[in-house]
């Protein structure tokens, strides 16, 4: 049976909703105020705490709190009789599933709690996919989960550098999940998806009026992870002129949005991702190196797939586990994974999923051959991997090729090959100008021009 506490001063609320959600099949009990369900509060039994925000002694703030350090998961459900966008706002940024203004119909507060409960189910689900993606007993991965684990306790900053499709952000997201700002926002942003005028307003907010558009203020990245850890993926894309704010917001812990000149105090841990060393870009003048130094405060490496081929079993069987839908998980033959084991995977991990979900897909039924290895090679990555990186090629010239490749397989549609590499469009954008590769001709008007 589910089990919830009530807590409100108002005995007629207290009884009411203990009788309607008894009703409903689950066990109630009731408090007073928040020190009385401190003491009836109990970790892993109650699945949801449902709570009026003003009462005497501890608020319904502070009871969430104390909940929320015992129990991450719990659901908490704020009440209040006064409307107040501020705390609505603190409520949500502070982990409230929900925030309801009294009076509230019975039938809301039952929908309001079946929805709370299935977003709670879904995300420990997916806490479980991410704890179970970083599988893996290689000694180069367990070293590097090590290193995870051991800088998860600081509130330092952390540099991941690593190649694409290693698990950056599931590293960083296991990071977060281990500090003591497991309770607070995990806010990813994608340096490279926006355009260079729109990152500064992504990252730091604006203020209303400040540019064409901008009919009201909005709050950035940095303030919405307040209390907990903020992702800067692909940071080595962020344009050189916004670095200098980025390294101050750093060192300063406040943020100015666009078009104000109030500061906004942010209480955030830092974790930047790069698929290229930043050494380089800082001998090109791409990157600054007093950012490089402020934010690779720890620093952790990725190994790539293929300096931890003894995990590819693992892998591959995991995702051919998670692909196979509702019905009997697909067996991959012997044969299929030593063929898998042999492989260089430049794209790491996530090309192996790319590739084992496409054959789960293809699959008649039955337990999966080496045949299915052929199914990859109409993809630009397996046919650039058996025609030309065998060849004792460079990395740089291996990357080229597959980006090249991958470009004429889709007609020069950048988008499309952006989905297919697993990077994002602006890399792409940015690997045809590091490259030299044609801009026109070769690969159509899409390619020149979406």
């Amino acid at each position: 049976m589910r089990r919830m506490l009530v807590v409100d001063d108002d005995a007629g609320m207290r009884a009411a909703l203990e009788a309607r959600f008894a009703r409903r099949g689950w066990q109630v009990d009731v408090a007073v105020n928040g020190a009385e369900a401190l003491a009836k509060f109990r970790p892993g039994l109650h699945t949801l705490v449902i709570t009026d925000v003003r009462m005497p002694g501890r608020d319904g703030f502070e009871l969430m709190r104390e909940v929320q350090t015992s129990s991450s998961g719990t659901a908490v459900i704020l009440l209040t009789a006064y409307a107040c966008v501020p705390d609505a706002v603190r409520a949500m940024r502070n982990g409230a599933c929900d925030y309801l203004v009294k009076p509230v119909s019975f039938e809301t507060l039952e929908t309001t709690v079946e929805q709370v409960l299935r977003g709670a189910q879904l995300r420990k689900k997916e806490e479980h996919r991410e704890r179970d993606a970083l599988i893996g007993h290689s000694p180069a991965w367990q070293k590097a989960l090590g290193s995870a684990r051991q800088a998860a306790s600081s509130d330092a900053d952390v540099l991941i550098e690593a190649e694409s499709g290693t698990g950056k952000e599931l590293v960083a997201r296991l990071m977060h999940r281990l500090s003591a700002r497991n309770a607070g926002p995990f806010v990813a942003v994608n340096c490279a998806a926006f355009p260079d005028t729109l990152l500064e307003s992504e990252l730091f907010g604006h203020a209303r009026g400040a540019f064409t558009g901008a009919i009201g203020a909005r709050e950035g990245k940095f303030e919405a992870a307040s209390g907990g850890t903020l992702l800067l993926d692909e940071v080595g894309e962020m344009p050189l002129a916004l670095q200098p704010k980025l390294l101050r917001v750093l060192q300063e812990r406040e943020v100015e949005r666009l078009g104000s000149n109030q500061t906004v105090r942010v209480d955030i841990r830092v974790i930047a991702t790069t698929n290229r060393p930043l050494g380089a870009a800082i001998a090109e003048g791409r990157f600054r190196a007093d950012l490089y130094y402020r934010l690779n405060v720890i620093p952790i490496g990725l190994p790539p797939l293929r300096e931890r081929a003894g995990d590819i079993r693992e892998l591959a069987r995991y995702f051919a586990g998670i692909y196979s839908g509702s019905g009997a998980v697909a067996q991959l033959s012997e044969a299929l994974v030593a063929r898998l084991e042999d492989e260089p995977w430049p794209g790491n991990v996530r090309e192996l999923g790319n590739f084992v979900r496409r054959a789960v897909a293809l699959s008649a039924g039955g337990e999966i051959g080496v045949e299915a290895f052929e199914h990859g090679r109409s993809s630009p990555v397996a046919a650039a991997r058996q025609s030309e990186w065998k060849a004792g090629l460079s990395l740089d010239e291996m990357e080229r090729q597959l980006f090249s490749m991958t470009l004429d397989a889709t007609h020069g549609n950048r988008a499309r090959a952006a989905e297919l590499l697993g990077v994002s469009l602006r890399t792409v954008r940015n690997k045809v100008r590091e490259f030299g590769l044609p801009a026109h001709s070769e690969y159509g008007r899409d390619y020149a021009h979406e």
